[in-house]
């Protein structure tokens, strides 16, 4: 072995390696036409699912275009073709289509499915770096992924090819989605633990406090009796509102402090009413938990109240809730 190159060799390496993977991304961009065309109605038209499938590299490619063609709305999945050979070719029904990846075109493993995919009426759509391999010619659709050249110099190690079949996968994958119209509500749906799905699909309602964990007191509450209500309720504030639930006012931590510097106000006999906030930021439950990260963000304040369509509380929040919901 030689010694290890300085810092600088390994720099223009990685320089070259990129340089090269972008002329074979390139090659293969000039490439797409009729054939990507009629690959994206062939997905778009099936009632079952996009199978994809591939060995070695080419697996772990396949795989990941399952991944993006299923999260951006294409059913799909990976069947390992060795596996599929002995049994798990039941997974593929005659609805579905299949979306095969082999740089050379001629993997043993792959090419034992055809006959039996054949029969089935399953569609083929082959992605090789060689138009006249076998996997090719038997294919109903053929995309070609071939480069120049490997970025490896030794041209052994799968590098330029593996990024150009995944690149085209993920154009397949984008361009099913903008035919489907897909939107960032329907990845959402799909994604429900990510951090775009909590942004999307959680609402007020999923994260306040309800029922008698609630703070509230009525107009004719002193401001002490006020205090043992927030103390229990561990909100930072209290709700005021009438006989009917609706939603009079509101007494906060902030509001205690400038009580407590105002010589005027005994906190022991002063009505809630006559110190509280009359016209308080309020969140409806219907609305998504971000819209109360916003709010509590642009007023500077730490909780919500949450009412109806009547003016009713139905709820409460703070900016600790939005925190354990991962919401901010």
């Amino acid at each position: 072995m030689t010694d290890r190159p300085d810092s600088f060799q390994f720099a223009a390496s990685g320089r070259r390696v990129l340089a090269i993977e972008a002329e074979a991304l390139g090659a293969v961009a000039a490439r797409i036409g009729s054939e990507f065309e009629a690959a994206c109605q062939a997905m778009l038209a099936c009632r079952g699912r996009v199978v994809c499938t591939g060995m070695g590299k080419s697996g772990h490619v396949a795989r990941k275009i399952a991944a993006t063609l299923a999260s951006t709305g294409t059913p799909a999945f990976f069947m390992h073709p060795g596996e599929a050979a002995h049994g798990d070719l039941g997974m593929v029904t005659d609805a579905d289509v299949l979306l095969a990846l082999s740089y050379s075109g001629e993997s043993d493993e792959i090419l034992l499915l055809l006959p039996a995919l054949r029969r089935q009426g399953n569609p083929i759509i082959a992605m090789t770096g060689r138009a006249g391999s076998s996997l090719a010619r038997e294919a109903d659709i053929h995309l070609d992924v071939a480069v120049p050249v490997e970025a490896c110099p030794l041209q052994l190690a799968p590098t330029s090819s593996t990024t150009a079949a995944l690149a085209l996968g993920d154009a397949l994958a984008v361009a099913l989605l903008e035919a489907r119209g897909f939107t960032a509500d329907d990845f959402a749906r799909s994604h429900p633990a990510g951090a775009l799905g909590r942004r999307l699909l959680l609402h007020i309602r999923d994260v306040m406090h309800t029922g008698e964990d609630v703070p509230r007191v009525g107009p004719q509450a002193t401001v002490s009796e006020a205090l043992i209500e927030m103390s229990r309720k561990r909100l930072g504030m209290t709700a005021v509102v009438d006989a009917d639930g609706r939603l009079l006012g509101l007494y906060t931590d902030g509001d205690l402090r400038r009580s407590l510097n105002d010589p005027g106000i005994d906190l022991r006999t002063a009505r809630i009413d006559a110190v509280m906030t009359r016209t308080p930021r309020t969140i409806g439950p219907d609305a998504l938990a971000t819209e109360a990260a916003k709010l509590m963000e642009t007023h500077k304040i730490q909780g919500l109240l949450v009412v109806d369509g009547d003016g009713r509380l139905v709820g409460a929040l703070n900016i600790h809730d939005l925190l354990r919901a991962r919401v901010v």
